[in-house]
């Protein structure tokens, strides 16, 4: 599909999930992109970290792609760059802070000298084939959030990306509600929201609130070491945390590569000019216990991050008794059980733990309902397109617009392509969407047999059979690997070796006791059994499932069992 005198929407990603935002927009023949994310692996995907979007409908369309712009630099919305943006050969536009992480990942993949990062260091309007693009500041849980007012010739639309509403933001300058309305006063043909928290009932909170919180709570423990576990993208909170080691008398210990670089990189950008110098893990372990202060990543559960090897005693830094760690993030869902491991493992150190259950250490980066009230109040759209949700989300959000007053709100999903202008909107097609994994260095489709085959192997077990060669008197070799059997592989081995013979036996003696010979119609069968295989495959699939009966019968498995015949030489 190719768009022509009209204005299209369509997500690759991110919609009817949260995480691996791809969007795209179509006119006048032309698709911009914005984003470019990924998401992490559930363990739905053994062996693979990291998740994308299947972009074949826009690789197809390689040629009609004008760019792709970056809302700002969470990896759901980034994460993909380095994976994908050679290929589609165009430009990416980013925000000095998004691009400097950008080029990073770039720099790492080899890849700086084949995609053109363009850096957008004001608020002007750049053009990207036939769309008119302006960047528009707004609150988030990083440096850089920003909004898209994205004009074309069929009507405006402003992509919020991800943000909030944030009177004391600690780091970087919001638009100002004026300045939304009056975006809103020029009109607004569409509104495409981030959906995360619209079953929040309240607003989500001022970063300002969480420094006054986090002062507080630094202070009340007075005399111990004082360990935060914080998301490393959060540049207004490193910043409240410099400030809160200053003012609390306490050097500051940074723990985390990712840290380290979010905190170089925002540095670079204008952002952190007042952060305390830190110091090393053993000059921290070397002062009094009140006098440090740490910053490390792992507050989800990472048993590789910081706190994950601190908790193990694994690390140069150590907690003990009477120490205090202080979640200031939220538990992404999925996560619980690491977190509780890792916290189960401190609570045994009798160290003491505060989350933003009991004190505001944390608030959210996305707007809750009253936030997203006001939004729609000042941009007055005809139209709400909820994105960054799931399909419960974004049906929600898409019934607070119409109760506040939104003429029109349209609930798409990955592959919808709709039509907002003109007489939108209306669903006018399906792309085809799916999502691709990195399985090592490789990128293979999910529903791909790789991935298949290791769900099953990791819910039966495998079994390998090296049967002997033809007229040999040795038993099989039997190897199992994942059953259940620690006690009685001995005899389960015994009892497979047996049955593998017999079924042996009766091939050699075509397979109901005649002899070979007897068997077939014609010389153009010899080496076949009756059904039309050739012998060893007929005797190797025999053998497979005599030997997937016998671990069913000693382990209620069933395995995935793989037949071999051992060279005669």
């Amino acid at each position: 599909m190719t768009p022509k005198n009209e204005l299209l929407f369509l997500a690759l990603g991110g919609s009817g999930e949260i995480g691996m935002n791809v969007n795209l927009y179509g006119c006048d023949g032309k698709w911009l992109m914005v984003d470019l994310g990924m998401t992490f692996a559930d363990p739905g995907y053994p062996g693979v970290d990291l998740v994308f979007a299947d972009l074949e409908f826009i690789e197809e369309r390689a040629k009609d792609l004008a760019g792709i712009v970056l809302t700002h630099a969470h990896e759901d919305h980034i994460g993909a760059i380095p994976y994908f943006a050679a290929e589609l050969k165009v430009p990416l536009y980013a925000t000095p802070f998004t691009a400097e992480l950008i080029r990073l990942k770039l720099e790492e993949a080899g890849l700086v000298d084949e995609v053109e990062l363009i850096i957008i260091d004001h608020l002007d309007a750049f053009d990207v084939g036939p769309f008119n693009v302006r960047y528009v500041p707004l609150a988030h849980s990083i440096a850089e959030g920003n909004a898209l007012v994205i004009d074309t010739p069929y009507g405006r639309v402003f992509h919020t990306g991800d943000w909030k509403l944030d009177e004391d933001p600690q780091v970087g300058v919001p638009s100002t509600p004026e300045e939304l309305r009056r975006i809103g006063e020029d009109g607004v043909l569409a509104l495409v929201c981030d959906s995360t928290n619209v079953f929040n009932p309240a607003a989500s909170g001022s970063e300002g609130a969480v420094r006054v919180a986090l002062e507080r709570e630094v202070t009340k423990h007075a005399g111990k070491r004082v360990l935060v576990t914080t998301f490393a993208s959060n540049v207004a909170r490193l910043q409240t945390l410099g400030r809160v080691a200053i003012e609390s008398g306490r050097q500051l210990c940074v723990a985390g590569r990712s840290l380290d670089r979010i905190i170089g990189v925002a540095k670079g950008a204008g952002y952190l000019q007042d952060f305390p110098d830190t110091i090393s893990f053993d000059e921290a372990m070397d002062l009094p216990r009140g006098d440090v202060l740490i910053i490390a990543t792992g507050g989800q559960g990472e048993p590789r991050a910081a706190l994950g090897r601190i908790a193990a005693n694994n690390h140069p830094l150590k907690l003990s008794e009477g120490d205090v760690v202080l979640f200031s993030s939220r538990q992404i869902p999925g996560n619980e059980l690491a977190i509780g491991y890792i916290m189960n493992q401190l609570a045994a150190k009798n160290i003491e733990m505060v989350t933003d259950r009991q004190e505001l250490i944390h608030v959210s980066g996305h707007p809750g309902r009253p936030e997203l009230e006001t939004l729609y109040g000042w941009l007055k759209p005809q139209i709400l397109i909820p994105v960054h949700g799931e399909t419960r989300h974004m049906r929600e959000q898409a019934s607070v617009g119409r109760e506040a007053g939104i003429p029109k709100a349209i609930v798409q999903g990955n592959g919808d392509i709709i039509r907002l202008a003109p007489d939108g909107p209306e669903k006018i097609g399906e792309a085809r969407t799916g999502r691709l994994l990195l399985d090592g260095d490789i990128i293979i489709p999910a529903d791909g047999e790789a991935i298949a085959m290791r769900r099953r192997l990791a819910q039966n077990g495998h079994v390998t059979i090296v049967l002997p060669p033809a007229g040999s008197h040795v038993p099989a070799l039997v190897n199992a690997v994942g059953l259940p059997l620690e006690e009685d592989m001995a005899e389960f081995v015994a009892e497979t070796q047996a049955d593998v013979a017999k079924v042996m036996k009766r091939q050699e003696n075509g397979g109901r006791g005649k002899p070979a010979r007897q068997r077939g119609g014609s010389g153009g069968s010899k080496g076949r059994d009756a059904s039309g295989g050739s012998g060893q495959n007929a005797l190797h699939e025999a053998v497979r499932l005599a030997a997937r009966r016998a671990a069913r019968r000693w382990s209620g498995k069933n395995p995935q069992v793989a037949v071999l015949t051992m060279d005669a030489g």
